[in-house]
């Protein structure tokens, strides 16, 4: 990956420093969300260690500060450790408190940097530790990102998806099953199932709520709470639930809460599975726009870029094919989620970083895919009402309705008669005399 570029002007310390030197393994460092979740942390704790008496009010005041404009974005480029690092994330919470602590005592004394008036550990992370601090951060981050942009992305999608239902619910087309013709359905019912797989998976991923609401802050090392004020942990969260619209609460067990990443976990799995329903999704409606003239064809997508340096004409469905790698990529980010939260050894877990950062990955490429899917996708699709109603009249299921009255053996034999004569089910029917031509016309949809 390279070197990590350092900025010209570094606010982070030597802790930091030394991280940026020891661990230059791929050049990912942690998403802006997951970076604010801390700075939000930070903040909120200087002002209840305030309020608890147990810090300055000047101090308070200049981290309070600094803290908000690492959540302003003000010092994005000053986050550079790698995501592969120790597995309690310690170097990144150093980091975080590192670029406060430099930016409060600038706002105090004009220069950047030392420990002096403010000292990253004794202010900035006053009452905290990574191994609280980091578990905390993760959930709020998950928690605030699925909240305010990936559930928003799936509610367009399924409202995307519902409308082409609704649109196309005159469409009669051939149903199929084990890859093969079956009887008679409506593209309208078809996207109906499309639109209550994204409707389950929003679903699913608000289930996640409660659990990603715990946070760990207040055990600090090991679950016990040494070295922070008893009220500290209740207060700081209530001040991030107001300022997030998030119900966070402190953990119900501490222990569990940093020995544990199921919750993590959990939401990964709820990402997963909404990943694997975008896959059914893309892929059956690449496959019912396939051709448009040599395959299925009973649906058009919109045409968005040439498909092809050698064919001119050639239209491929580009944005089913963009869901359905970023949707793999998510699936992956799962395996290693779930290998990460098997490392929860005694009282921590130490796979944090990996579990915060692949966790955070796919819930932004799911949003940013979403959101796309629905507007340049699934918005501008189009039946083929000529083709589908093609396929049905040619269908050889189409025999099925017929069962109920001539049994199945010879609904069997007229199958096989249109298999080996070219003729349709509704040829036959009428050639045999089996119903009236109108009552046939009703019973095959004519």
């Amino acid at each position: 990956m390279g070197p990590v570029k350092v900025p010209e002007d570094a606010y982070y310390g030597a802790q930091t420093q030394r991280a940026i030197e020891n661990f230059p393994i791929s050049g990912l460092t942690f998403q802006p969300a997951f970076i604010k979740a801390i700075a939000l942390i930070k903040k909120h704790a200087a002002q209840v260690n305030q309020e608890l008496g147990v810090l300055p009010l000047d101090l308070s005041k200049a981290i309070i500060q600094a803290a908000q404009e690492v959540i302003d974005g003000t010092f994005d480029d000053q986050f550079v450790v790698d995501i592969f690092q120790t597995g309690s994330g310690t170097s990144t919470n150093m980091n975080v408190n590192e670029v406060i602590a430099a930016r409060a005592n600038e706002i105090i004394t004009g220069n950047i940097g030392g420990k002096s008036p403010v000292h990253p550990n004794d202010h900035v992370n006053l009452g905290q530790s990574s191994n609280d601090v980091i578990p905390s951060a993760i959930h709020i981050a998950a928690l605030t990102s699925i909240k305010n942009n990936l559930l928003p992305a799936l509610q367009k999608l399924h409202q995307s998806v519902k409308n082409k239902s609704d649109e196309f619910n005159d469409v009669v087309k051939i149903g199929r099953t084990h890859l093969q013709d079956a009887v008679p359905i409506t593209l309208g019912q078809e996207f109906s199932g499309y639109a209550r797989q994204v409707e389950l998976g929003i679903e699913r991923l608000q289930s996640t709520e409660p659990r990603l609401a715990e946070l760990a802050l207040g055990g600090t090392a090991v679950g016990t709470g040494m070295n922070t004020h008893p009220k500290f942990a209740r207060r700081v969260i209530a001040l991030i639930a107001q300022e997030t619209g998030c119900p966070f609460v402190e953990a119900k067990n501490h222990f569990e809460a940093q020995a544990a990443q199921d919750a993590a976990v959990e939401a990964s799995a709820a990402l997963k599975t909404v990943a694997v329903s975008l896959m059914k999704i893309a892929n059956d409606i690449r496959w019912l726009a396939s051709g448009p003239r040599c395959g299925i064809g009973e649906i058009l997508l919109p045409d968005l870029q040439p498909g092809s340096s050698i064919m001119p004409g050639k239209v491929n469905p580009v944005m089913p094919e963009v869901l359905l790698q970023v949707a793999a990529q998510v699936i992956g980010y799962d395996t290693a989620i779930t290998i990460g939260g098997q490392a929860g050894n005694f009282e921590l877990n130490t796979m944090l970083p990996l579990i915060a950062y692949n966790l955070l990955q796919s819930i932004e490429i799911l949003t940013s895919a979403v959101n796309v899917f629905a507007e340049k996708c699934v918005n501008g699709i189009t039946a083929n009402r000529e083709k589908c109603a093609l396929t049905v009249d040619k269908s050889i299921a189409l025999v099925t309705p017929l069962v109920p009255i001539i049994g199945y053996d010879k609904a069997a034999a007229i199958a096989k008669e249109a298999r080996e004569t070219g003729k349709t089910i509704r040829e036959i029917a009428i050639e045999k005399k089996i119903l009236p031509e109108a009552e046939l016309d009703k019973l095959l949809g004519g």
